[in-house]
Formats: C-alpha cells, sequence, structure tokens
C-alpha cells in the first residue's frame, strides 16, 4: 500500500541534532517512508491531506509495565495500550512485567514469563501500536546461560533492576556485565521504593551497577535527591528517563543540569504506567508539553526525546522521519482554544497538541484522538 502525506505545516524529525526538516509532503510506501520533500505529486493508494497541521514521529513510552494482552491488573484496567494510542504512542517498551498475579520469582519462573511476554507482543498489536516485551526481572539464581538462552529467543530487555530479588550492587553486577554480553538493554529503578519488594537506589547504587537506562530519574514516583540527580547527569554517560508518574520538580533539575552540560540527546521519555498513580492515556504528551514549557526544551527536541533518542536507545528502525524508517507517524495541530498557533506552539505555551492521526507501518490506525481535544485544522483523508 502506498500513501502520500501532503500540506504539511512544519515537518518535525525526530533527530535531536536537527529536529526540524524542510518539506511539505512524504511518500510512504510498503510501511516505509519512501521520500520526503516539497509538493510530491504520487499517485498513491492513499492520500492524507494535512491542511496545514504538523507531522512528527510516531512517539515512544520507553517506560510501559505491560503484562499479558491490553490489560492492568495493576488497575484493573481492558485497553490501555489502545487508549495510550489515541495519545500518539506508536511504541511502547516494558520495563518488566512486574504485575501479573502470582509473579513466579525463580529463575525458570521470571525467564519464562519473559518469554511469554515478548513473543505474546510480538503478535499482537493493540490498536495498531507496536510493544517491545519481555523485559526480563532479574531474580537471584540467574547465570550466564540464562541470559545466552533468552537472548537466542529475541529477548533484547532487562526489566528495571530492583524490582525482583536481586537489589544491591553486589548481586546485580555480574548479571548485568551477561546481560550486555549478550545484547540486553539494562534498565535500573531509580530513587524510592514504588512498591511492595522494591528498593530505594541512589546514584552511587547506579553507577556501581552500571546499567545502560537510568529508569525515572525524576522519581517513580519518588526521586533522588538533587545533588543525585546532578551526579547522574553530569558524571555519568548513562541514558537518563523522564517519566509522566514521577516527581515534576526533579525533573525540572535534571533538565536545568542537562543544559549545563549538553547532555540533552541523553534524555528519554516513559510514563512509568500502570501504576499506583494510575493509566495515564496522555502521559507522553504532557511530559513532552512539560520538558517544552516549564523545562525551557524546544518544543521540537522535546519531541526528540519521544522518538528518536528512545528509537536510537532500543536500536529500532522508527522514531525518524527518513527514508527506509517505519512509517509510525502522529498528524497533530494545535486544540481549540489555545492562543499557540500550530502544534509546536501549544506545546510551548503548556497546552496538550490535539493528535488528528496516527499512522502506523502506512496505515492510518487512529483518525482523530477520542482523548486529546479537537484539532483547529481538520486532515482530509481520502
Amino acid at each position: 500500500m502506498s500513501t502520500l502525506v501532503k500540506n504539511i505545516g512544519t515537518l518535525v524529525s525526530g533527530d535531536f541534532a536537527q529536529p526540524l526538516l524542510d518539506g511539505d509532503s512524504i511518500y510512504l510506501d510498503e510501511g516505509k517512508i519512501a521520500e520526503i520533500g516539497s509538493g510530491l505529486n504520487y499517485q498513491a493508494d492513499q492520500v492524507i491531506d494535512c491542511q496545514g497541521s504538523t507531522v512528527c514521529p510516531g512517539l515512544f513510552d520507553t517506560h510501559c509495565h505491560v503484562v499479558l494482552g491490553d490489560f492492568s491488573p495493576r488497575q484493573n484496567q481492558l485497553g490501555f495500550i489502545e487508549s495510550s494510542h489515541h495519545g500518539g504512542v506508536t511504541s511502547f517498551i516494558s520495563a518488566g512485567e512486574v504485575h501479573l498475579p502470582g509473579r513466579p520469582t525463580d529463575p525458570s519462573g521470571t525467564k519464562a514469563l519473559a518469554t511469554l511476554a515478548y513473543k505474546s507482543f510480538a503478535k499482537l498489536r493493540p490498536g495498531g501500536a507496536k510493544v517491545l516485551a519481555g523485559a526480563l526481572i532479574l531474580e537471584k539464581g540467574l547465570r550466564e546461560d540464562d541470559f545466552r538462552e533468552l537472548a537466542a529467543e529475541g529477548l533484547c530487555l532487562i526489566g528495571e533492576i530492583g524490582l525482583g530479588s536481586v537489589k544491591s550492587p553486589q548481586d546485580a553486577a555480574p548479571m548485568v556485565r551477561w546481560a550486555k554480553k549478550y545484547g540486553f538493554k539494562v534498565m535500573m529503578h531509580t530513587g524510592g521504593t514504588s512498591l511492595p519488594g522494591s528498593s530505594t537506589v541512589t546514584a552511587e547504587q547506579v553507577m556501581a551497577v552500571d546499567p545502560d537506562i537510568v529508569s525515572h530519574i525524576n522519581g517513580g514516583p519518588t526521586a533522588v535527591a538533587p545533588d543525585e540527580i546532578k551526579k547522574l547527569v553530569s558524571q555519568t554517560a548513562y541514558v537518563l528517563e523522564l517519566v509522566h508518574c514521577g516527581n515534576n520538580l526533579a525533573a525540572n533539575i535534571a533538565l536545568e543540569e542537562a543544559k549545563k552540560h549538553q547532555a540533552l540527546h541523553r534524555f528519554i521519555i516513559g510514563t512509568d504506567s500502570p501504576s499506583g498513580t494510575g493509566v495515564v492515556s496522555l502521559g507522553i504528551l504532557r511530559m513532552i508539553t512539560h520538558v517544552a514549557s516549564l523545562g525551557g526544551v524546544p518544543a521540537p527536541q522535546a519531541l526528540a526525546l519521544a522518538t528518536g533518542n528512545a528509537a536510537k536507545v532500543f536500536e529500532l528502525n522508527r522514531g525518524l522521519i527518513a527514508k527506509g524508517r517505519e512509517a509510525d507517524l502522529v498528524v497533530m495541530d494545535a486544540p481549540m482554544g489555545s492562543y499557540g498557533q500550530d502544534a509546536l506552539a501549544a506545546m510551548t505555551c503548556g497546552d496538550l497538541p490535539a493528535v488528528s492521526l496516527v499512522v502506523v507501518d502506512g496505515v492510518v490506525t487512529v483518525k482523530t484522538s477520542r482523548n486529546t481535544p479537537p484539532a483547529v485544522r481538520k486532515v482530509i483523508v481520502s
């Protein structure tokens, strides 16, 4: 199937270093971005007329506690992934399927859960969204062969360290070395305890374990002290995650420190939901808007934190508007009533943008979000 996306008002690339692109049209073919330009006039199976709206890559939620199917046992809620998809999120990254009732905590059980979640979501796309699941929760007793075995099955994530029985740097560090050896991306809980059985984690402990990703540097939901946030920004090269279900003041402290050290390219955005805070369908849009308004980061670069930055961290062929990338797009605009003139201006003044259309692999999956306010400009699909 081919699609021509035309009359784009602003084209956001997802690339933090070059966040805006020249051009007003994109040609999609067989689920990939085939060409970007001005005035493209392909004969396509489908035409999306953006009427001057903003187009950006599909958004990532880099910290989502999925379990099995589109259901949250934590909040007894059905359809939360599809609902977030209506907020422009096209890719969800599991931080650990920790909320499964009766979750097994022995080595074979935690491996089985991760494998089942990974293989289940490889076939399931709630509402059209892509879910990278199967984040192994580290439990005592795991051996190097376990990581080799799981990697051979395609698994590539370690759920945030601290949620299982492995909590101390002494227990975690050897497993992290094994995980990295076999290509896993390692996340680590940072901050105060989030649920019974988890632990408080400081900057010193994070540095002793040496993960790839500092999960919720602004707290999940309780943050470490400001000096510890600054240490993680200035004294490490880790990927740093901001989450919606965290401490907003701590998020601003992290952003200010990042500006001083030119470290914003290391930041990604998640929700850390479902959690005790609940399910927040517009959590990613809210966090991007926070970064662009109260955080003082230009809106196109704030969007890059939730698109290109995340795609780079998890080595996925999406998150950027570039030739050959998977055609996951969001068409958005200023919401009716905002004094912002377009989606970027609306976010800068603190208003959530209106999601007009979501495209996954070149296929329209959302025609007008049921969760955001209505857009000023109306997109036409023909």
